[in-house]
């Protein structure tokens, strides 16, 4: 606690003794606190469990306008699971390990993990503009990190939950024609796992391409997220990988349609394991896809995904998810000053593995959110 207090403290003098030089630096944030009741049940023949907990979190925000276009941001919050402590002794609240990491899903104290969660600076110009640092994805309204990084368990925004929904990365964007072509470098790990190989291109990069313009009223960004080194089990949590490493090269689309007071999203992404950009023989035969089709209209948000995974080497199985997301959000009050929300929300999940019923979940939750 001590340190989230110093760290508090400290942001606050720098805001409120910055000289007239610096008085381009913007201090702002959120504050949630989300009750979930949980219900779940394992294979055809398990019972349900149900368990209520109690999720916490504070995000404090720091942006620096430099002129000339110039700018610096940052994310002060937990290193946990959506950047959540929860009120919770038990031990999978503090640590789990997935896939050879471990993860602080839910710490039973936010200062033990609160620290710099993002932090990037650039430069925006008229017609271009490049970033560097460890960035945000925006994986909440674009899946494509979802599927790459976890291909059998892309639905339930998991890059967002489980890697605080940023990547260290170069990038650069520029219009070009009717609309705008950015292009990412991703560094997502230094692949020591990687004993074969005495290059720096043994880390583990990948090239992210998107191409955002309008057709009319309807807005699209086709999508390139290409890794052109082998990863294992990395930074950001790629599964099911055996010992000589993964490739995957993933690519689709979001598709943003405004009717009226409602937009929908129409999202479709594939995923394979290598085309060429390394070398093809790491023992995977793999592919997946997810489709979601995303309505928001004023307070209301819901959602329906579907993701289906395939592997035939180094193991065999199919897997299938279903999985659906409603919330109602209430404007408590707001003013200038900041706002306060509540916000009902229900997800449901399905999993199927071989054809067999492997797990059902259903989340209701009410989230009470301030931002300041």
């Amino acid at each position: 606690m001590k340190k989230l207090l110093s760290l508090v403290f400290g942001l606050a003098v720098l805001v409120a003794f910055s000289t007239p030089a610096a008085a381009a630096i913007k201090f702002s944030g959120d504050a949630q606190v989300r009750p979930r009741v949980e219900m779940t049940k394992s294979g055809e023949a398990g019972e349900w469990s149900e368990e209520l907990y109690w999720l916490y979190r504070l995000r404090l925000r720091l942006a620096a306008d430099l002129g000339s276009g110039y700018f610096v941001k940052a994310l002060f919050a937990s290193e946990s699971a959506g950047w959540f402590a929860a009120i919770s002794s038990e031990g999978l609240r503090d640590e789990k390990e997935i896939n050879g990491k471990m993860y602080n899903i839910f710490p039973n104290s936010l200062s033990d993990h609160f620290g710099v969660n993002q932090l990037y600076f650039g430069r925006m110009m008229q017609d271009s503009h490049y970033t560097v640092g460890l960035m945000p994805v925006n994986s909440f309204n674009n899946p494509i990190f979802d599927l790459a990084v976890y291909r059998e368990s892309a639905v339930g925004i998991p890059y967002l939950l489980f890697n605080n929904d940023r990547i260290f990365g170069l990038n650069y964007g520029r219009k070009v024609g009717p609309g705008e072509l950015n292009a990412t470098l991703c560094i997502f790990d230094d692949a020591d796992w990687d004993t074969n190989s005495d290059s720096f291109l043994r880390d583990e990069y990948a090239v992210h391409l998107m191409y955002k313009t309008n057709i009319g009223d309807i807005i699209i960004d086709p999508q390139l997220l290409a890794t052109v080194t082998r990863a294992q089990n990395s930074g950001v949590g790629f599964s099911q990988d055996p010992e000589t490493g993964v490739a995957p090269f993933t690519f689709g689309t979001n598709v943003i349609i405004p009717t009226g007071n409602t937009k929908i999203t129409l999202s479709g992404f594939y995923t394979t394991d290598g085309i060429g950009l390394v070398d093809d023989d790491n023992g995977v035969e793999m592919s997946a896809y997810i489709l979601r089709a995303k309505a928001e209209h004023g307070p209301v948000r819901a959602w329906v995904s579907y993701n289906a995974a395939d592997y035939n080497s180094p193991m065999s199985a199919d897997y299938d998810k279903f999985y659906v997301w409603a919330q109602y959000t209430f404007n408590v009050h707001e003013s200038s000053m900041g706002k306060f929300t509540l916000t009902p929300t229900v997800r449901y999940l399905d999993g199927d593995k071989n054809g067999s019923d492997e797990t059902t979940r259903v989340r209701t939750e009410l989230w009470a959110n301030i931002t300041f």
